[in-house]
């Protein structure tokens, strides 16, 4: 399986990614140099071109639900090309109610476009008691972080799922604790009640996916913060999803019937995700996922302005860089650390021979090659201008 990106410079040919086993794959460069459309363009590839893999974007910005629309702006471009532009099975996965985050006249519209929505709910029950405690930045050796931890631990024990008002009513009957302490994680659990993140009910995650679709998963409706609800939602969702693949991929070894399929996780602004030097919720899943997502088919691209803002171990683990143009020491540093011996320069070297937007240097460390790309133009709308 082979994802079209576009054609390298001087001599025209024809650039693909091999898609055949799971990637990690980095796309940066500074605003404006095309990192996102490129995301954009691998998104629509893998939704192309495979048909046991599910691309599920997650988007901060609010921008890709525009992959509905064909690319009318660039039409000749297109067709200079050799391609048409084209409109995607959009499935737009909210936190919550999407008439709450929308308003009634913006998912009216959305459906009159053809996009699917459908509310993304967390399963309490899904958060480990050291998650619970990290929510609410609770230190597990303080009154608040030793009752939340004892509660949602107990809860576990029974083995099956519970909800936010089983919490509530744990730290209620907590003999253990005193009525202040209690009182002030009651007020925390009660807040996270009116978030609107929460399922009353068990939501198996993969009755909301769509494989016929791109999932995009639109985070922008919710605050921002390392402890914020954006990392929460996608540590919740990615550490299920690896968890299902895991046993999906033990039945794929023993010959045994598997319904879960394959999954291509994109994440823009990703250095809000895992970030250099600090912690969030979400880096922990995110580093094992890009470790040791291969074995059970997971792949990952990660996009970002600001490369040096990513954490390290993600970096190095990443396979393929699709680096735009980057001009500030920083990025340029903690790039150059990619750089391989098979490359015969440094990866800055490269990244200085940029002249015009679109144009990346693309590395593939499983061929061991470096090449100068114009990235083709995308068939479906892009959302990430300025207004």
């Amino acid at each position: 399986m082979k994802l079209y990106i576009g054609q390298e410079i001087e001599e025209e040919d024809d650039v693909y990614i091999d898609a055949s086993s799971a990637r990690s794959i980095l796309a940066c460069g500074k605003r404006g140099t095309g990192k996102s459309y490129t995301l954009g363009n691998v998104v629509e590839e893998i939704h192309t071109e495979t048909n046991d893999v599910v691309p599920l974007v997650i988007d901060p910005m609010g921008i890709y639900w525009t992959m509905a629309e064909e690319n009318d702006d660039q039409r000749d471009l297109l067709w200079d090309w050799g391609v048409t532009e084209q409109g995607f099975p959009v499935n737009l996965l909210v936190p919550g109610d999407p008439e709450d985050r929308y308003g009634d006249d913006i998912v009216r519209e959305f459906r009159s476009r053809g996009i699917d929505l459908n509310p993304l709910l967390l399963n309490p029950s899904d958060m480990s008691p050291d998650g619970w405690c990290d929510l609410f930045d609770l230190n597990i050796n303080k009154p608040m972080g030793i009752t939340l931890y004892r509660a949602i631990r107990e809860l576990n024990e029974d083995d099956t799922p519970f909800y936010l008002p089983d919490i509530i009513n744990k730290v209620e009957m907590d003999g253990s604790s005193s009525d202040r302490t209690k009182e002030a994680l009651l007020n925390r659990l009660e807040m996270a009640r009116d978030w609107d993140i929460f399922a009353g009910e068990y939501q198996d995650v993969w009755t909301t996916f769509d494989e016929n679709r791109i999932n995009v998963l639109d985070v922008s409706v919710l605050d921002p913060g390392q402890y914020g609800l954006r990392n929460l939602v996608v540590d919740v969702l990615g550490k299920e999803l690896f968890r299902q693949r895991q046993d999906a991929r033990r039945r794929e070894e023993m010959g045994l019937r598997v319904e879960i399929p394959k999954v291509w996780l994109f994440i823009d602004e990703a250095h809000n995700f895992v970030p250099s030097g600090s912690s969030s919720l979400a880096k922990d899943m995110l580093i094992r996922w890009v470790k040791e997502g291969r074995q059970p088919g997971l792949s990952i691209v990660v996009a970002s302005q600001q490369p040096s803002a990513i954490d390290s171990e993600v970096l190095s683990q990443c396979d393929i860089t699709l680096c735009h143009k980057i001009t500030t020491k920083e990025d340029i540093r903690s790039l150059d650390k990619l750089s391989q011996d098979y490359m015969g320069s440094n990866l800055k070297t490269y990244v200085r021979q940029i002249d015009n937007v679109g144009e990346a240097v693309f590395v593939d460390d499983d061929e061991e090659t470096v090449q100068m790309v114009k990235i083709r133009p995308r068939k479906s709308q892009h959302g990430g201008g300025e207004a």
